[in-house]
C-alpha cells in the first residue's frame, strides 16, 4: 500500500500563506513528480506528508489513516545525501533497521539487499567521503528503501549532480521504483526529468501554492526522452509551469 491524499491543505509561516486549499494524491505504486515555481510550497509538500509539520488547514493521509505527527511510514531522500559521514556504506544503509530494534543478522541481509539493488557492491565498506555525488545518492536512496516505507518523498534529488551523472541516476532510480512498488512524490525543477520520471506531474502554481494543472504521462516505460508523445507532454507542462513562473516573477518587482 501507500497511498497519499492531501484533502484542501492550508499552511501559514508567520502570517505568510505558504499552500492554500491544495487537493492531490499520490496512488498506490504511482511516481508523482511536483514542479512550481521558487517559493511555492514544494519542500513544505513534502515537509507536511513527512509529519515533520502539521497543516493549518485540511487533512493528510496515507492509506485512510490521518498522518499526525512524524510519519515513520515513509522514506526521505534530500538534495545533499545527508549520510553519517562516521558510517560506512553499509553502517549507514543499516541505520534505520537498527533503530527499530532488528536483529545484527536481519540489518545484515537488508542492507546486502540494497547495496545489491543499486550497484555499490564493493563499496559496503568505504565512508562518504570516499564516493562520488551520484554513489553517494544511491546510499541515500538505499536507506530510505531500508527502512521498508509505504511512501519515498524526493527532494531534487539530483539537483546537485552533473547531466551525465543525473541522466544516470534517473534510469536507476527507476530501475529500482520498478522492483519495490512503493509510491513516490519527487519534487524537481526540470520538466524534462518530470515527464521522464512520473505517471503524473502536478504544477503548482506562483504563492500561495495550489494545485494548478495535473498532467498524465502515458508514455510506455522504459521511456525515450524524447519522440512526438512526449515532446506533446513536455511542452504544455512548461507552457503551464512558464506561466506560474511569470506570475512568481510579479511579485519580487
Amino acid at each position: 500500500m501507500g497511498r497519499l491524499v492531501f484533502s484542501s491543505v492550508s499552511r501559514k509561516f508567520n502570517n505568510f500563506q505558504a499552500l492554500l486549499d491544495v487537493n492531490f494524491e499520490v496512488e498506490n505504486g504511482e511516481f508523482v513528480c511536483l514542479l512550481g515555481p521558487s517559493g511555492c510550497g514544494k519542500t513544505t509538500i513534502l515537509r507536511l506528508a513527512a509529519g515533520l509539520v502539521a497543516p493549518d488547514e485540511g487533512i493528510i493521509s496515507l492509506d485512510g489513516k490521518k498522518i499526525d505527527g512524524v510519519n515513520k511510514e515513509c522514506g526521505f531522500v534530500f538534495q545533499e545525501y545527508a549520510l553519517f559521514p562516521w558510517r560506512t556504506v553499509k553502517e549507514n544503509i543499516e541505520f534505520g533497521p537498527q533503530v527499530k530494534g532488528m536483529t545484527k543478522t536481519e540489518c545484515e541481509s537488508i542492507s546486502k539487499h540494497y547495496i545489491d539493488l543499486v550497484g555499490l557492491n564493493g563499496f559496503e565498506n568505504h565512508y562518504p567521503n570516499e564516493l562520488s555525488g551520484g554513489m553517494k545518492q544511491r546510499v541515500g536512496i538505499a536507506r530510505a528503501y531500508a527502512n521498508n516505507p509505504k511512501l519515498l518523498l524526493m527532494d531534487e534529488p539530483f539537483g546537485a549532480l552533473d547531466a551525465q551523472t543525473r541522466n544516470l541516476m534517473q534510469g536507476e532510480l527507476l530501475r529500482i521504483w520498478e522492483t519495490e512498488h512503493i509510491s513516490v512524490l519527487f519534487v524537481t525543477h526540470s520538466v524534462d526529468e518530470a515527464v521522464y520520471l512520473g505517471d503524473r506531474v502536478i504544477v503548482m502554481s506562483a504563492r500561495p501554492g495550489k494545485v494548478k494543472d495535473i498532467f498524465d504521462v502515458k508514455l510506455t516505460r522504459p521511456r525515450i526522452r524524447t519522440g512526438p508523445e512526449a515532446n506533446i507532454i513536455r511542452d504544455s507542462v512548461l507552457k503551464s509551469l512558464s506561466t506560474q513562473i511569470k506570475l512568481a516573477s510579479h511579485e519580487y518587482i
